[in-house]
């Protein structure tokens, strides 16, 4: 059985679109070494170009990272290149990208929740925008937002009820499971 790993992992795979968003998929062997079945902050290097990010479970047991335009354009990459990575899990979780419809409802709520807010971890924080994320439909979408709003009023400090090794970006999966190939 693998160990996890808090150290750098190596590993080659080719890049590949899913919809309409670039990725690699991390071989079998490679994932098991992350410490979590869920998402893990790395630091990286994709041939030899650094990155940060935040790998994401594929809802099968793997995970998958995101290759944007930049680094892209940066490594000189196309779909269909074989890429030499290595990532080491993060000290230190980045700061989520809050989307609008929640920012604009912490902007507004009551001191009490938005400082439970800013108390909380950043690696917290994704998961309540994860949680947010997950869904594709508006209405459920500002059903979460309200939901996220009053649980940290109780003193929630993190989302409960989701599979937190599911893929929750919506647009490359569907029922937690990453898309295969486009």
């Amino acid at each position: 059985m693998s160990q996890k790993s808090t150290t750098p992992i190596r590993f080659e795979a080719g890049l590949e679109t899913v919809v309409t968003t670039t990725i690699v998929r991390m071989p079998g062997e490679a994932s098991k070494l992350l410490p979590s079945r869920g998402q893990v902050a790395v630091n990286g290097f994709l041939n030899g170009h650094a990155f940060q990010s935040v790998i994401e479970p594929d809802g099968r047991r793997g995970h998958w990272i995101k290759v944007d335009d930049e680094l892209q354009r940066a490594a000189g990459l196309s779909v269909g290149d074989a890429v030499d990575i290595t990532v080491e899990p993060a000290q230190e979780w980045p700061e989520p990208e809050v989307p609008a419809d929640f920012a604009d409802a912490l902007a507004s709520a009551p001191q009490r929740i938005r400082l439970i807010w800013d108390d909380i971890t950043p690696m917290a924080r994704w998961e309540w925008v994860r949680w947010i994320n997950a869904t594709a439909n508006p209405s459920t979408r500002q059903t979460r937002v309200e939901a996220s709003l009053s649980k940290m009023d109780d003193g929630k400090r993190r989302p409960c009820c989701f599979d937190l090794s599911s893929c929750t970006d919506t647009t490359v999966s569907r029922s937690g499971k990453l898309h295969d190939t486009a």
